[in-house]
C-alpha cells in the first residue's frame, strides 16, 4: 500500500512538472510567436494517455453552457453593435455558470463575398470588445464555415480559438484598402498580441502586401517574424533555417487545413455545425443561434397546423409567416403541430421553407400537443427546437401511404438537403418514414457523445471506426415511433412539458403568442378552392358555356363562363394544386372541342381528345395526390376530385335540358337563344327539307359567311344555306342576292 502511494506521489510530481513545462512553452509560443521544440509535442499525448481525465479537463466542454451567435458579413453599419448586444445577452444568461461557458461566433454571409467590404472601425470595435475583461470569463470560438477576407479577419483574430472548414480560406485582411496606415497596423498587432491565437507578424502579413513574413527555425522552436525583425532575431539566437511564408507583394491567405495541420493556429476543423458540436464535445441542440432582438425580448407568433397536411396548409403557413415578418418585428415562431401527416411533398416543401429561415433572426419552435405522424415529423425536424407534451407521439404511420420510390425520394431530400441545412443527424427522422431502415445507437470512443445512425449515415462520418455501436433504436421492418420522453433522450425533442403554460414558462412568454390567422384574401381563396364552391363554379361555367354556344355571337354566357373558369383555376393555383400544366391542358382541350364543332364536322379525334384534356386538367387541379387510393386521406382527396368533376358534368347536362325545354320562354333569354321551331313552323321546316325546295329564296338578299370559291355558305335571315356564285370568287361578309334556284342548288350574285 505504501509502495503504491509512493509511486502515485512520484508520478503526480512528474506530471505536475511536465504539465507546467508544457504550459510555459505554450505561453512562450503564443506570446513571442514561436513553436516549442519537438520533444515538447510528445508531452501532451503522453499525459492524455496516462491520465484519463486530463483531456476532459483541458477541453472543459462537457457540461458547459454554449451559445452560437452569427456574425453577418460584411461588418458594416451597426453590425458590431448588434453582435455586441447579443453577446451581452448571452453573457447575462451565462452568469455564474460552471464550467466555463462557450461562445461560438459564426462568421457567415449569404454570398461569396466572405467579409470583403467590412469597415475597419466597426471590425476593430468588435475585436476590442471580444478581448475585453467583459468577455474574458467565456471561451470564445470563431467558426469559419466559409472563406473570410477583409477587416472581418480582425474580429476572428480576437477570439480565443478558431475552427474552420478544411477548404475555407482566411486572410487578405487589407483587400479593401489601397494603403495601410500605421493606425491600422497598430490595431492588428494589438489584437493579435492580446488574443495570442495567430502570431502578430502573420496577422500583419495578412494585412499589408508590402510586408514579408518569415518562419524561422531556432533551437527553441519555430518563430514568425517580419523582415525588419529578422536581423535582431539573428543576434539573439542561432537560426537553423528561414522560410518565407508570406512574400512581399502578397497578402497572406491560408486554408483551414493549412492553418490546422501545418501551423497549428486553428484548433479544429469542422465542415458543419454537427462536426463543430462534436469537436467542442457539445450536443448539437446546444449550438442554437441566438436571434437578434432590439430589446432582448421574444416577439412571438403562433401558427397552428392541425389535421391532414396539404398544399393549402403549406401555403397558409408560409403566407402567414411572410405577412408577419413584413409588418412586425417577429423573432419567435411557435408552430403548433398536431397532425397525422398528409402530403409528403407539401410537408417536405414546408420543412425546407422553415429550415431556410435565417436562424440569426428568427427562432422556430415546434410544439407537439398530441401527435406529429409520418411526414408531419419532417416539419418538426426543420424547426430550431421541438417541444413535446408528455403524452405526445412523433413518427409512425400517417394518413398517406408512400410507395418505395417516394420513400427513397424523401430520404434523399432529407439526408442531402434538409439535414445539411439543420446540421443534424437524419437517420431517426428517416426511420419514421422508411420501415426498412435500421438505426442503432453509437458512442464516440473516448467521449460521452451519443448519436443515432443507420449504416448509410455512419459511412458518411469522417471516421466511422471511432463510433462504438450500441443498442438498436429502430428495428427494420417497422416505422419508428417515438414517445415524448424517448424523443428527448434521442435528441428529437429539446424539451418535454405537461401543458402549453409550461411551454410559455420555458421560453419566458408572459402571454399567449399572437395567433397567425389568414386574411380576407386568403380566406376567399380557400373558400373558392373548397370542393363545394369549386363544384359550383364549374357548374355555372358549364351552364353558361352551353348558352353561349346556343346563341349567335359573343354574349353574357361567354363572359360568365370565362369568369367562373378563371376563378376556379386562380383559386386552385394559389392553393398549390394547379399549375401551368393544368391551365394549358384546359385551354388546349377547349380549343380542340371548338375546332371539332365549328371547323371539322363530326365527332372525331379532336372532340374526344379535347374532352379528355379538359377532364384531366380538372382532376389535376382538384387534388395534390394522383395515385391509387390506399388510405383515408387519399380516398378523401379522390372523392373531392370526382365530386368536382361530377358537378361540372351535371351542370352541363342540366343546362342542356333546361335550355332546350324552357330557356326560350324566359323573358331575359328568349332574345339570346335561337328558339327551336314548333307547331306549324316545325311542320313547314320538315316539308321543306323533304322536298329540298329553296325556290322561296329567289330574289332574297343575304350575306356570305364563308368565302365563295365559288361554293360556300350564306345566311338568309336566320337560315344558313349552301350556295354557289356565278364563277366569281367572293369574300366572306359580302352581300349577295339569289338569282337562280335549281332544286337544292342556289346560285347567288354580288349585290352592286
Amino acid at each position: 500500500m505504501l509502495d503504491q502511494c509512493a509511486r502515485f506521489t512520484v508520478f503526480s510530481l512528474f506530471y505536475a512538472v511536465a504539465f507546467e513545462e508544457f504550459v510555459l512553452l505554450r505561453l512562450t509560443h503564443t506570446r513571442c510567436g514561436f513553436r516549442p521544440a519537438r520533444w515538447a509535442h510528445g508531452l501532451l499525448p503522453l499525459l492524455m494517455l496516462t491520465l484519463p481525465n486530463f483531456g476532459q479537463s483541458l477541453e472543459g466542454a462537457e457540461g458547459s453552457a454554449a451559445r452560437l451567435i452569427r456574425v453577418p458579413l460584411p461588418i458594416t453599419g451597426a453590425v458590431d453593435d448588434q453582435v455586441k448586444r447579443k453577446i451581452d445577452q448571452a453573457l447575462n444568461a451565462f452568469s455564474n455558470h460552471e464550467p466555463r461557458p462557450i461562445l461560438v461566433l459564426e462568421f457567415w454571409t449569404a454570398d461569396e463575398v466572405g467579409g470583403q467590404g467590412s469597415q475597419f472601425e466597426r471590425s476593430f470595435a468588435l475585436a476590442r470588445y471580444l478581448t475585453s475583461d467583459r468577455v474574458r470569463h467565456v471561451r470564445t470560438v470563431a467558426y469559419l464555415p466559409q472563406s473570410l477576407t477583409g477587416h472581418a479577419v480582425l474580429a476572428t483574430l480576437a477570439c480565443e480559438e478558431i475552427v474552420m472548414h478544411p477548404e475555407a480560406e482566411l486572410g487578405e485582411a487589407g483587400i479593401d484598402d489601397n494603403t495601410i496606415d500605421p493606425t491600422i497596423r497598430s490595431a492588428y498587432r494589438e489584437i493579435a498580441d492580446r488574443a495570442r491565437t495567430i502570431p502578430s507578424s502573420v496577422a500583419l502579413g495578412m494585412l499589408d502586401r508590402r510586408l514579408e513574413t518569415f518562419q524561422v527555425e531556432t533551437p527553441g522552436g519555430n518563430r514568425y517574424v517580419l523582415a525588419d525583425e529578422l536581423d535582431q532575431l539573428k543576434q539573439e539566437t542561432a537560426i537553423s533555417s528561414i522560410d518565407t511564408i508570406i512574400p512581399t507583394g502578397e497578402m497572406g491567405k491560408f486554408t483551414g487545413r493549412e492553418l490546422r495541420l501545418q501551423y497549428g493556429w486553428v484548433s479544429r476543423l469542422a465542415k458543419d455545425r454537427t462536426e463543430l458540436a462534436s469537436a467542442l464535445e457539445l450536443p448539437g441542440e446546444r449550438l442554437l443561434v441566438t436571434p437578434s432582438t432590439n430589446d432582448g425580448q421574444w416577439k412571438p407568433v403562433q401558427i397552428k397546423i392541425t389535421g391532414a397536411i396539404n398544399a393549402s396548409t403549406r401555403l397558409r403557413v408560409q403566407r402567414g409567416i411572410e405577412d408577419f415578418r413584413k409588418t412586425q418585428d417577429v423573432n419567435f415562431i411557435c408552430l403548433w403541430l398536431d397532425s397525422p401527416g398528409g402530403s409528403p411533398a407539401d410537408s417536405l416543401s414546408l420543412a425546407h421553407y422553415l429550415a431556410d429561415l435565417a436562424d440569426s433572426q428568427i427562432r422556430t419552435v415546434a410544439y407537439i400537443p398530441a401527435e406529429a405522424r409520418a411526414d408531419a415529423a419532417l416539419i418538426a425536424f426543420a424547426c430550431d427546437e421541438t417541444v413535446m407534451h408528455k403524452n405526445a407521439l412523433m413518427g409512425g404511420s400517417g394518413v398517406y401511404q408512400m410507395d418505395p420510390q417516394q420513400i427513397q425520394d424523401v430520404r434523399t431530400a432529407l439526408s442531402a438537403e434538409l439535414a445539411v441545412k439543420k446540421s443534424a443527424s437524419w437517420s431517426l427522422p428517416a426511420a419514421m418514414l422508411d420501415p426498412e431502415l435500421s438505426v442503432r445507437e453509437y458512442q464516440l470512443r473516448g467521449r460521452s457523445i451519443t448519436k443515432y445512425f443507420c449504416a448509410e449515415e455512419l459511412a458518411e462520418q469522417s471516421d466511422p471506426d471511432r463510433w462504438k455501436p450500441g443498442a438498436e433504436e429502430s428495428a427494420q421492418g417497422e416505422l419508428y415511433v417515438s414517445h415524448a420522453d424517448q424523443a428527448e433522450r434521442v435528441g428529437l425533442a429539446t424539451h418535454v412539458v405537461g401543458s402549453f403554460d409550461q411551454f410559455k414558462q420555458l421560453y419566458h412568454l408572459t402571454d399567449d403568442p399572437t395567433l397567425v390567422e389568414p386574411g380576407w384574401a386568403q380566406q376567399l381563396v380557400a373558400a373558392l378552392a373548397s370542393p363545394e364552391l369549386a363544384a359550383t363554379l364549374l357548374f355555372v361555367a358549364s351552364f353558361a358555356l352551353f348558352f353561349e354556344f346556343s346563341s349567335p355571337g359573343l354574349g353574357i354566357g361567354g363572359f360568365v363562363s370565362l369568369l367562373c373558369f378563371l376563378l376556379f383555376f386562380w383559386s386552385q393555383f394559389l392553393q398549390g394544386t394547379a399549375g401551368w400544366l393544368e391551365v394549358l391542358l384546359f385551354a388546349g382541350g377547349i380549343s380542340c372541342v371548338i375546332l371539332e364543332i365549328f371547323v371539322i364536322p363530326g365527332f372525331g379525334i379532336f372532340g374526344l381528345g379535347g374532352g379528355a384534356m379538359i377532364i384531366t386538367s380538372l382532376v389535376l387541379a382538384s387534388q395534390t395526390v394522383l395515385q391509387i387510393p390506399q388510405n383515408e386521406y387519399q380516398i378523401t382527396e379522390l372523392r373531392n376530385s370526382l365530386l368536382t368533376i361530377s358537378a361540372a358534368g351535371a351542370g352541363l347536362a342540366v343546362s342542356v335540358f333546361l335550355a332546350r325545354k324552357y330557356a326560350h320562354q324566359m323573358p331575359l333569354l328568349k332574345n339570346v337563344l335561337l328558339i327551336p321551331p314548333a307547331g306549324d313552323d316545325l311542320d313547314e321546316l320538315v316539308y321543306r327539307e323533304s322536298l329540298v325546295d329553296f325556290s322561296y329564296l329567289l330574289g332574297q338578299d343575304g350575306t356570305t359567311t364563308t368565302k365563295l370559291t365559288p361554293a360556300g355558305k350564306a345566311r338568309f335571315a336566320e337560315e344558313l344555306i349552301d350556295v354557289v356564285s356565278q364563277g366569281e370568287l367572293l369574300p366572306a361578309n359580302t352581300t349577295v342576292q339569289v338569282v337562280e334556284v335549281h332544286g337544292n342548288r342556289v346560285v347567288v350574285a354580288r349585290v352592286i
